[in-house]
C-alpha cells in the first residue's frame, strides 16, 4: 500500500512543479512562482493565519470590516500546524508534511478497514487505489484537513470494531477538533455501539461515547468568550460560504441553476455540475449501505449529505467524498467481483484527477 501511496505523491508533486511553469501567476511576465506557491492557496490561507496569528488577532473579529471568517475552521489542524512549525520553520512545508504523514496513516488504516468487510487479500489494496486515484485526491496531498481527519477517523473505526471504546472515543474526539465531520463519525460510532453491545460489561463502555463531545463544546466555549456567540463557527460559515439553512430541494435547485442556467464562467459551471454529481453518488451510496443494513456507515454518510445538502447551494461535496470510506470499500468489492471494473474506474477518474489537480494548483479552482 505504501508504495502506491508514494507513487501517487510523486505524481502529484510533479504535477505541482510543472503547473508553476504552465500557469504563471502573471502571464505577462516570465516570472515563475516559488516551489511551494501552488500549495499556498484557498483554504490554506485560513489555516496559516489561525496557526500564525490566532483566531482573533489584535481584537479583530466578525465585527471588523473585511473579516475572513476564520472561526469557521476547527482548531485541530492549525494547532498541529503551529506545533510542527516549531520544528519545520517553513509554514507550507510543515502543512504538507502533516498531510503526507497523515495520508500514509489513513492509507494503512483504510486497507485494514476494508479487510473487515471483504475477505479477499487484495481488498485493502483496491480500496486504497480507488481513494488515491479519486478525482479530488489532490486534497489529500495539500495542507488541508482531509488527510488528518481520515488518519484519526479510520483508526477510530477500527478500534470500535475491536470493542476498544476508550481508543475509539479518544480518536473520535481528536477528529472532532479537525472537522465538523467528526460529529457524524461520533453518531456512527454510537449506532455501532448500540448494535454490537451485548453484555453488561460491554455496556459499561457507554460513557466513553460522551468524550468526543468535549472537543466541539470547548471550541464553542472559546468562541463564546471572544464573540458572545456559542455558534460563531456556524455563523461564520453562513457569512463566508452561504451555508445558511435551505431545504434540500432548494439547494439542489440553486446548484442546478448555477450549473446549467446561469451565465457563469465555465469553471464555476463545471464545479456546480461536479457538486451535483457528487451529491447523486452520495445518495446512491447511502441507499446501498442502508440496503445492506450497514446502519452506522449509512448514518455517517447520510448526516454528511444532510449537512452539505441544506445550504444555499452545494459546496465542497466532491472533496467530502474523500471522507466517505464506505464508498472506497464498496468499489473495492465490486472490482473483486468484476475485474474490468478497475480498468473502467481508472479510465474515468485518472483524467478527472489530473484536471482537478491542475485546476487547484493553478489557482483556478472554483469550489
Amino acid at each position: 500500500m505504501l508504495w502506491l501511496y508514494l507513487l501517487t505523491r510523486a505524481g502529484i508533486w510533479t504535477t505541482a512543479y510543472c503547473t508553476r511553469w504552465l500557469f504563471p501567476a502573471d502571464p505577462k511576465t516570465p516570472h515563475v512562482a516559488g516551489f511551494f506557491a501552488p500549495w499556498q492557496q484557498w483554504d490554506w490561507g485560513h489555516f496559516l493565519h489561525i496557526a500564525r496569528d490566532g483566531y482573533f488577532p489584535g481584537l479583530a473579529g466578525p465585527w471588523t470590516n473585511g473579516w475572513d471568517n476564520r472561526e469557521a475552521f476547527f482548531p485541530g489542524f492549525p494547532l498541529l500546524l503551529r506545533a510542527v512549525h516549531t520544528v519545520v520553520p517553513h509554514w507550507a512545508t510543515a502543512g504538507l508534511l502533516i498531510s503526507f504523514v497523515a495520508g500514509a496513516v489513513a492509507v494503512l488504516a483504510l486497507a485494514r478497514v476494508a479487510r473487515l468487510y471483504l475477505p479477499d487479500g487484495n481488498a485493502g489494496r483496491r480500496a486504497v487505489l480507488f481513494l488515491l486515484l479519486s478525482p479530488c485526491a489532490i486534497f489529500l496531498a495539500a495542507g488541508y484537513t482531509e488527510a488528518l481527519f481520515l488518519a484519526l477517523a479510520l483508526p477510530a473505526w477500527l478500534a470500535a470494531h475491536r470493542q476498544n471504546w476508550p481508543a475509539a472515543a479518544v480518536l473520535a474526539c481528536l477528529a472532532c477538533t479537525v472537522r465538523v465531520s467528526g460529529l457524524f463519525l461520533v453518531a456512527a460510532l454510537a449506532v455501532h455501539f448500540a448494535l454490537t453491545a451485548r453484555t453488561r460489561r460491554q455496556w459499561r463502555a457507554l460513557p466513553w461515547l460522551a468524550l468526543p463531545a468535549l472537543a466541539p463544546v470547548v471550541y464553542s466555549w472559546y468562541l463564546h468568550l471572544h464573540t458572545g456567540d456559542w455558534m460563531a463557527w456556524k455563523h461564520a460559515q453562513e457569512r463566508g460560504w452561504y451555508r445558511d439553512f435551505h431545504t434540500p430541494w432548494e439547494a439542489w435547485q440553486n446548484t442546478w441553476h448555477a450549473a446549467f442556467e446561469e451565465s457563469l464562467p465555465t469553471g464555476y459551471a463545471l464545479m456546480s455540475q461536479a457538486e451535483l454529481l457528487a451529491m447523486v453518488v452520495g445518495i446512491l451510496l447511502a441507499g446501498v449501505l442502508a440496503r445492506q443494513r450497514r446502519w452506522p456507515e449509512a448514518v455517517y454518510v447520510g448526516l454528511s449529505l444532510w449537512a452539505l445538502g441544506t445550504s444555499y447551494w452545494y459546496t465542497s461535496i466532491p472533496r467530502a467524498t474523500l471522507l466517505w470510506w464506505p464508498l472506497w470499500i464498496l468499489l473495492a468489492g465490486w472490482s473483486l467481483r468484476t475485474p474490468r471494473f478497475t480498468t473502467l474506474y481508472l479510465c474515468l477518474t485518472a483524467p478527472l484527477m489530473t484536471i482537478f489537480a491542475i485546476t487547484f494548483l493553478s489557482g483556478r479552482w472554483a469550489g
